[in-house]
């Protein structure tokens, strides 16, 4: 478990990213993150599909649908699941209700069993000295549980999740919203968002703000048909950007 007690003057870290050259950066005035797959180990696929069973059982679904089941786990859309629920024969309010409930047991339990953790890289934010917020696609109470059971909490002056709603699948990225207001709390010109999926990328470039995609071993391999502002491999490299000291990208 890590935990941040308080920020910490910048100091130089050396990149561990092959750089093919030196980029120039300007400082931004706050910087925003991503949880899962950021901050945090991203959820495992067979947790999420074990969740979703859960949550068709408690429906009354026990012939479960290979298709129906990965649609869920995939990220599903406001009218798939109307569609997907019709097909069933059940309430999307009702099974989306049960989903969203297992779903987020199941992230607490990764989390306290250790079978999630936080990224060793994370301790170098407290290098920033400028306001940061966290900006997720995941439950905002799964986020405020993930900010208090790592001591992060002292690093972020403002987080946003989704709430356990159908309508909130209309408002996840790359929709910009909850970046939207994330950036209205923090009253800043200038903001740098860090991902690790092409979604960040999108919805970073709809909220009119620079974006950092951090090729961790889950998206190293990746192919993106938008071209975020940065490509990193650390933290320790976002923090040089934010900075605006030379980063080496590729």
């Amino acid at each position: 478990m890590i935990g941040i007690t308080e920020r910490a003057g910048s100091r130089p870290e050396q990149s561990t990213y092959c750089p093919e050259y030196v980029k120039q950066v300007t400082e931004y005035e706050t910087v925003l993150f991503d949880n899962d797959g950021i901050l945090v180990d991203p959820p495992a696929a067979e947790t999420q599909r074990e969740a979703t069973q859960a949550a068709f059982r408690e429906v009354g679904v026990t012939d479960i649908d290979e298709q129906h089941l990965n649609a869920i786990v995939t990220g599903v859309t406001v009218d798939g699941l109307a569609e997907l629920c019709t097909d069933c024969g059940i309430d999307p309010e009702t099974f989306w209700a049960a989903r969203e409930r297992h779903d987020e047991r199941s992230q607490l339990e990764a989390f306290e069993s250790g079978t999630r953790g936080c990224y060793d890289d994370v301790a170098c934010l407290t290098e920033l000295s400028q306001p940061c917020g966290v900006v997720s696609n995941n439950h905002h109470s799964t986020v405020a549980f993930v900010l208090e059971f790592f001591g992060l909490c002292p690093l972020f002056d403002t987080y946003y999740g989704r709430e356990k709603t159908v309508e909130s699948l209309r408002l996840k990225k790359p929709n910009p919203h909850y970046l939207e207001r994330a950036l209205a709390d923090l009253d800043a010109e200038s903001a740098l968002y860090v991902g690790d999926s092409e979604s960040d990328v999108v919805a970073a470039d709809r909220a009119g703000i620079d974006s950092a995609f951090v090729r961790r071993s889950h998206c190293r391999d990746a192919t993106l048909s938008v071209t975020p502002t940065y490509e990193v491999a650390t933290l320790h490299e976002v923090v040089r950007i934010a900075d605006g000291r030379s980063v080496c990208t590729q």
